[in-house]
């Protein structure tokens, strides 16, 4: 059994590039079991890029990605294939990838059928309640709003119960309240020991939510650390950015 002091989703030195762009440039960082790592920068950053190559859904061309001690090497040999970390490894992205002839209910429920999970229904009723879904779980996405179909994104992934979880923006069509609810249901997922990479742009959803902050821009990390990254930025670079996105909140 893998030790809890060797358990931790790592990014070793990640390097990506498409068409002559690098997207990632050497970057490195890592997600402990219950913490909150949240991943802030400018548009273009490659934030998205990063979940992409560390969940392995679009491999790095160099660096490595360790999964609890298990190393993913990279560039892979020729014919090299490698499984996919899904659903220990689970990604929620800004465009939802809903079923649109399933309901929302049946959306969260065929992936647990395909891992043959057969006792999720008292939890997931409790991740019905604590997402305000009651209302609208048997109905289309089509019959939704963005910010149901948001909430039911990050459900069906909180539902397969991962042992990290990504998140690229998952606030960004919700209200105050929803805002909220989801920082509650990420503090208990931290408390079972769930570890989280979470992209925002809210500052204060990440100084509220996050134990460690990386900002990321042009694909590197310039800064890395606690709160402080966001309370005593170092560079003028990053002090920019806090000062501008806080004005603008």
């Amino acid at each position: 059994m893998m030790n809890e002091v060797g358990r931790q989703l790592e990014a070793v030195g990640l390097v990506r590039e498409r068409d002559g762009r690098r997207l990632l440039d050497d970057v490195s960082l890592s997600v402990r079991p219950g913490q909150i790592t949240a991943l802030i920068g400018p548009s273009g950053a490659g934030k998205t890029s990063l979940l992409k190559a560390l969940s392995l859904l679009d491999n790095p061309d160099k660096g490595k990605v360790i999964i609890d001690g298990k190393v993913f090497d990279f560039p892979l040999a020729r014919g090299q294939k490698i499984a996919t970390p899904w659903p220990e490894l689970t990604v929620v992205f800004q465009q939802f990838f809903l079923w649109p002839h399933l309901t929302l209910r049946q959306n969260i429920t065929l992936p647990l059928q395909k891992r043959r999970k057969s006792n999720y229904g008292d939890y997931l009723e409790h991740l019905i309640e604590s997402m305000d879904l009651k209302e609208c779980i048997d109905r289309y996405p089509n019959e939704t709003s963005l910010g149901q179909k948001q909430r039911t994104a990050l459900l069906r992934a909180l539902a397969l119960q991962p042992k990290y979880i990504l998140l690229d923006e998952i606030t960004s069509a919700l209200d105050v309240e929803q805002v909220a609810g989801i920082l509650s249901e990420l503090k208990r997922l931290k408390q079972q020991g769930i570890g989280m990479l979470l992209v925002t742009h809210l500052l204060h959803f990440a100084r509220e939510a996050a134990d460690n902050i990386v900002f990321l821009e042009s694909g590197k990390v310039l800064e890395s650390g606690g709160k402080n990254v966001l309370d005593s930025p170092v560079s003028q670079r990053v002090k920019d950015f806090v000062a501008l996105a806080e004005y603008a909140s």
